[in-house]
């Protein structure tokens, strides 16, 4: 009788106990990020929900994604015959099975020519507020018509037999497609740009085992890769998240990341030369990191290899400081929270099945 008088008060005190235990290890795992906001490294907690993108990509009131416009545009997306040399397309600078990239150093275009930057990822980017490394482009309509302009990467190079609109505008399937499509608006820059948009925004990562940690799933994420994104949010570990800030790792802003390539002679300007402010020379937009681990090389010039040269050149603080962007600062990271790191980016990949080519109309 004694023992079940006093077991609801032994029971509390055992509860106590073990809720004093865990609450350090509770605490532990709150981190105020680079947003000011106080981080609990949990699966599902509800301060991780920033991270999560909304399901599909924003599109302007003149171009709404439509499952018409879509297909359009994808085919539009790989046919050659919509530059000028009729010998490249979109798809020559953004492969699918290359991360939506090339794979190159430095982008390839016009029988080898090699042109001054990386072939930048297109996951995502109807996510973005502004495109291409430098900014040039405000949406991703601009950035299509500016590819398909006189200097732009599909109708530059010494030949410039027809224009890529004279040649789509004579392909029976595509003035049939465009009708469907935009009904009533005519087949010029202005369309083609909005249809190739509308197929570059269904290029989406959003659900990645990362995805899924946040959502909840607790073995989601391996051990190593939790540990990896808490030194990605901590100022104070590898303050990535300053830069690459939810929800699509990137903050749409432009840096000078010391890269060596800045201390060379006559050096890539980046956003200098669209907005001449000191602070921008040398400065390039951020990527996105879903999706990164299959878009090897990386940085603007193409000069890291792999995921572990990108972290080592952050942990140096960058190698050429002489207009650095001040977010960038040496890290004090071991080799196992390098590796986390690693680690932690390869979880944001989403997996896919293998892309269908699009058949083109004759």
């Amino acid at each position: 009788m004694t023992c079940r008088r006093n077991a609801p008060r032994f029971l509390a005190a055992t509860l106590a106990t073990s809720l004093a235990a865990l609450a350090p290890a509770f605490a532990s795992d709150a981190i105020v990020d680079a947003q000011g906001d106080t981080v609990v490294v949990a699966p599902g907690h509800a301060s991780l929900q920033k991270w999560l993108l909304p399901e599909t990509a924003p599109s302007p009131a003149d171009n709404v994604t439509t499952p018409e416009r879509v297909a359009l545009g994808k085919k539009l997306f790989f046919d050659p015959r919509l530059s000028g040399t009729g010998r490249s397309s979109c798809a020559t600078c953004h492969l699918p099975e290359r991360g939506w990239s090339d794979g190159y150093p430095k982008s390839i275009r016009f029988m080898g020519e090699v042109m001054t930057r990386a072939s930048p990822t297109l996951v995502n980017t109807g996510y973005n507020t502004i495109q291409q490394w430098d900014g040039r482009s405000p949406t991703l309509e601009h950035q299509a018509a500016n590819g398909m302009s006189a200097t732009g990467s599909m109708n530059g190079g010494s030949e410039k037999p027809v224009t890529g609109v004279a040649n789509i505008g004579r392909i029976k399937g595509y003035v049939d497609a465009f009708e469907r499509a935009y009904p009533g608006e005519p087949l010029n820059v202005a369309t083609l740009a909005k249809a190739i948009s509308a197929f570059e925004r269904s290029i989406v990562s959003r659900n990645s085992p990362f995805d899924r940690w946040v959502r909840g799933d607790a073995t989601a994420l391996t051990a190593e890769q939790v540990r990896g994104f808490r030194v990605f949010i901590d100022p104070a570990g590898g303050n990535c998240s300053v830069c690459h800030a939810p929800p699509n790792f990137t903050d749409n802003g432009f840096h000078n990341l010391g890269l060596m390539s800045f201390g060379e002679d006559n050096p890539d300007v980046g956003r200098f030369k669209q907005r001449p402010v000191a602070l921008l020379k040398g400065a390039f937009k951020t990527p996105t990191l879903r999706d990164v681990a299959l878009s090897a090389p990386y940085f603007h010039d193409g000069s890291a290899r792999n995921l572990r040269e990108v972290v080592d050149h952050y942990v140096t603080g960058g190698q050429v400081r002489s207009n650095l962007s001040p977010n960038m600062r040496p890290l004090a990271l071991g080799p196992e929270d390098r590796a986390a790191l690693v680690a932690f980016m390869e979880a944001l990949t989403t997996p896919t099945e293998v892309f269908v080519y699009p058949v083109l109309p004759p």
